[in-house]
């Protein structure tokens, strides 16, 4: 994604009422990253940087740094994909075989579970229940929708994502991805 990209996904979203505010700083960046642990893709910091969208069910990273409230409903926001695996462990059987056998003890089932996700790339929340993966560092990370283990493709990249959750008529000349890219551990619920 380039400025002109993100610039005419803000305007289309502006269109469809979603409010924006002055983007993020690069010292606001900054402190994300380390108060939240998280690392925003390239694409995903170029568009927080160029507005910030803080109507409806969009992330206001922003009023994080400021409100201690605000601060706690995003990291719920951020540990929310752990909850619902925690969710479906206990309620619906969930437990890839690659984690060995189940043990009978929730709290040991969890631990184990919590010591898989936490190696796997970090889900950025970004509307609702729609996430894009840290990892790789680089543009064109796909959007999941993230409902406990129940998780599918929501766009390609970002881009694809706005088309699909707003329904955006994109430029013709905007390039989309045809397929999505391979993002390690989070592929096994999406096969």
């Amino acid at each position: 994604m380039n400025k002109e990209t993100a610039r005419i996904l803000i305007n289309l979203l502006e269109k469809q009422g979603i409010e924006f505010i002055k983007g993020l700083s690069d010292e606001e960046v900054t402190i994300i990253h380390h108060d939240f642990d998280i690392q925003f893709p390239p694409d995903l910091m170029l568009f927080l940087q160029t507005a910030l969208p803080v109507s409806g069910k969009f992330i206001n990273w922003r009023a994080g740094l400021s409100s201690t409230v605000k601060e706690m409903e995003i990291r719920d926001r951020i540990n929310w994909p752990l909850e619902g695996m925690f969710f479906d462990i206990d309620n619906n059987g969930f437990w890839p075989s690659e984690w060995g056998n189940k043990p009978d003890d929730l709290q040991q089932q969890q631990e184990i579970a919590e010591y898989h996700y936490r190696q796997w790339p970090k889900l950025i929340p970004i509307y609702s229940h729609r996430y894009i993966p840290s990892m790789p560092n680089e543009d064109g990370n796909p959007v999941f929708s993230v409902y406990q283990t129940d998780i599918i493709y929501y766009g390609y990249d970002l881009a694809s994502y706005f088309k699909n959750e707003f329904r955006l008529t994109l430029p013709a000349d905007l390039t989309l991805p045809e397929s999505p890219k391979p993002i390690d551990c989070w592929d096994y619920f999406l096969e």
